[in-house]
C-alpha cells in the first residue's frame, strides 16, 4: 500500500530508506502493453503541444532541445504543487528508481515507479528523446507513462507529448479511494496543463541552472511563477 500523510512531508534520510527500499519491487501490473485497452478498464491520457522553437536542422548544442532533454531527465517539467519526483541524480536514466510524492487536498502519497524504456533517435526529418516509467507495487496507479520530446527539423519546432495508459492501483484505505475518484481526473488535467506550460518556459533557462548536482536527491526543478495576465 502507498504510504501517506497529512500536512506533513519526509524528511530527507527518510526518503533515501524509501528510496532505496524501492530496489525489490516489481511493478504492479503484468501485461504488456498493447493489451492494456480501455475495454478491459486501461484509461488513456494522452497530450501535445508546442513548447519551443530554434533554428532549422540538428539540435543546437546548446538550444532548447538540448536544454529540455536536461529538463526531462531531471523531471523539472513537474509541477511540485501536484508531483514531486524524488531519485538519485547520478544513477543512470534508464533503470532509475523515483520516489513520486502526489499531493491533493493537504494528503501526500508515496508511490514507486521504475524507468524501463529510454528513446534517443535522431533522423533526417526529426528528433526524439524521452522515457516510459512504469508503476510499481504500491502505486495507487497502475499502468506507464511516455514523456517525450520531439524536433521537427524542417521547421524548428520542438513539441513535448505525454501519454499514459493507467488504471487504479493500490490504496491505503477507502477515503483515498474515494478522493482519487472524485479529483484524480481533473487533477491529472491540471498536472498535464502545468507541464507543457513549465516546458515552454524552461526552454528558456540557462542549461546550468537545469542542471542538478549529484550526492543528493533531486526533489524538484526550479520555481516557477505562471504569469496569468
Amino acid at each position: 500500500m502507498a504510504e501517506y500523510r497529512f500536512l506533513r512531508a519526509w524528511k530527507e534520510d527518510e526518503l533515501e530508506q524509501r528510496l532505496k527500499a524501492l530496489g525489490s519491487l516489481e511493478k504492479n501490473f503484468d501485461l504488456d502493453h498493447a493489451s492494456m485497452t480501455e475495454s478491459l478498464g486501461w484509461r488513456r491520457q494522452y497530450s501535445l503541444g508546442m513548447v519551443a522553437h530554434e533554428r532549422p536542422g540538428p539540435p543546437e548544442p546548446d538550444g532548447p532541445f538540448v536544454r529540455l532533454s536536461t529538463a526531462l531527465i531531471n523531471y523539472e517539467f513537474s509541477d511540485p504543487r501536484i508531483v514531486i519526483a524524488h531519485f538519485d541524480p547520478a544513477a543512470p536514466l534508464l533503470g532509475r528508481r523515483m520516489l513520486l510524492e502526489l499531493r491533493i487536498l493537504g494528503l501526500r502519497y508515496l508511490a514507486g515507479a521504475v524507468v524501463a524504456a529510454v528513446r534517443d533517435d535522431r533522423s533526417q526529418e526529426d528528433d526524439h528523446f524521452g522515457f516510459r516509467y512504469e508503476t510499481l507495487e504500491g502505486h495507487i496507479e497502475s499502468g506507464w507513462e511516455w514523456f517525450l520530446l520531439r524536433k521537427d527539423r524542417a521547421t524548428g519546432l520542438i513539441q513535448f507529448s505525454i501519454e499514459a495508459r493507467w488504471k487504479e492501483g493500490s490504496f491505503p484505505n477507502f477515503w483515498s479511494r474515494l478522493g482519487f475518484w472524485l479529483f484524480a481526473r481533473r487533477k491529472q488535467k491540471e498536472w498535464h496543463r502545468n507541464a507543457h506550460r513549465r516546458m515552454t518556459l524552461l526552454s528558456r533557462y540557462p542549461l546550468e541552472e537545469l542542471q542538478l548536482r549529484s550526492g543528493q536527491l533531486a526533489h524538484e526543478g526550479p520555481e516557477i511563477i505562471f504569469d496569468f495576465r
